[in-house]
């Protein structure tokens, strides 16, 4: 049995890795931790009084806190998802993601060793940090994929403070033994993605007759991973991983953004056809008055340091861990498309003020 502390537990994955955690490991213990900013959802979690399931409003940069926590639930494993993450973000304000992102985790070490180490707490431990493919920066057309050996070389200021989150939690174990994992995941899609990624951003705008924003010519590539199957390397990483090793995470799965914003169109116009009781929904969506969604893709101008191609070459994690992605991108799309679809009361209600206006200063008034 398995008492575990999720950090960014409302977030998009966090909540996932929850639910995931709950249906698979009912006998275990999960505590989910979040300081509820703009990006975690409450909602997006189990409710209050779910048999193995507490959740905390709490920041990783209360030391104190998180010690009460780790003693008081008897943590043995701290899965570390908390973090700043949006870049356009990070571009615009980068204090907020050297807090979270570097000194947070810091802070979540710093307990962990007290806790686990200095205490002299028996058993096994683990300290799973969660991290991303973009602290290895862009690939040309060609280049071969990332691996695990691949030199960091952060683009944007999110990137960075990955980067060195990274490197705080390898020197952690190196140093003082403290047990610990990593996995740099791709970009991951699903449902209870907060709408300012790629996907979620399109199919609530297309769906609401906004403009589509697509960063310069769209040809940027990223390796796209439906997140259970995330959750699900996650879990082989926690129980077959070796202390002190890293993973990459991927799905070989490689698109354009502007093909995916294509194949959304084209697939919410599937649904509408299919479906009459959409076209009374959103009427404001192209696809209601037998339109195609296409019409709404409108190019703007490309994010600063915007990295051209990112893909991970999983081999060592299916080799040690036996991780093969389950979802392929049709299958996992379709998932997402009906989720978004049939859960629209949730994506409103995390689209609040904050949000609109965040998005009217990036995209335009069209687009918020």
């Amino acid at each position: 049995m398995r008492h575990l502390l999720v950090t960014g537990a409302a977030g998009f994955i966090g909540a996932n890795f929850v639910r995931y955690w709950l249906e698979r490991r009912p006998d275990d213990d999960v505590l989910g931790l979040d300081a509820l900013t703009y990006a975690g959802n409450r909602a997006s979690l189990p409710p209050d009084g779910h048999p193995g399931f507490r959740f905390v409003h709490a920041d990783i940069l209360d030391e104190a806190a998180i010690e009460r926590l780790m003693q008081a639930h008897a943590i043995d494993t701290i899965v570390h998802f908390a973090a700043e993450s949006h870049v356009d973000r990070s571009i615009h304000g980068p204090d907020a993601f050297v807090r979270t992102n570097i000194v947070g985790t810091h802070a979540l070490l710093k307990v962990a060793r007290r806790v686990w180490l200095d205490g002299g707490d028996p058993g096994p431990r683990r300290f799973h940090h969660v991290s991303t493919d973009e602290v290895f920066g862009s690939l040309g057309p060609a280049d071969p994929r990332f691996t695990e050996a691949t030199p960091f070389a952060p683009n944007s200021p999110y990137a960075a403070s990955k980067a060195a989150a990274d490197h705080l939690v390898r020197s952690y174990h190196q140093t003082f033994g403290l047990p610990v994992t990593t996995t740099n995941c791709s970009n991951n899609y699903g449902p209870y993605q907060f709408p300012e990624k790629l996907i979620p951003l399109m199919l609530v705008n297309a769906l609401e007759g906004r403009p589509l924003p697509v960063y310069g010519d769209g040809g940027n590539v990223r390796d796209w991973l439906f997140v259970t199957d995330h959750c699900r390397a996650i879990e082989l990483a926690l129980d077959h991983g070796r202390a002190g090793e890293t993973y990459a995470v991927g799905g070989h799965n490689e698109w354009t953004n502007i093909a995916i914003v294509r194949l959304l169109c084209r697939l919410l116009d599937e649904s509408f056809g299919a479906n009459p009781a959409l076209r009374r929904r959103f009427a404001r969506c192209p696809a209601a008055r037998g339109d195609s969604c296409e019409r709404l893709i409108a190019f703007v101008a490309d994010r600063l340091g915007h990295d051209r191609r990112y893909a991970i070459d999983a081999a060592k994690a299916e080799r040690a861990l036996g991780f093969v992605p389950q979802e392929t991108f049709e299958s996992g799309i379709g998932k997402t498309i009906t989720w978004y679809l049939e859960h629209e009361s949730w994506w409103r209600s995390v689209m609040d003020g904050s949000y609109r206006a965040w998005v009217e200063q990036h995209y335009g008034r069209e687009s918020a």
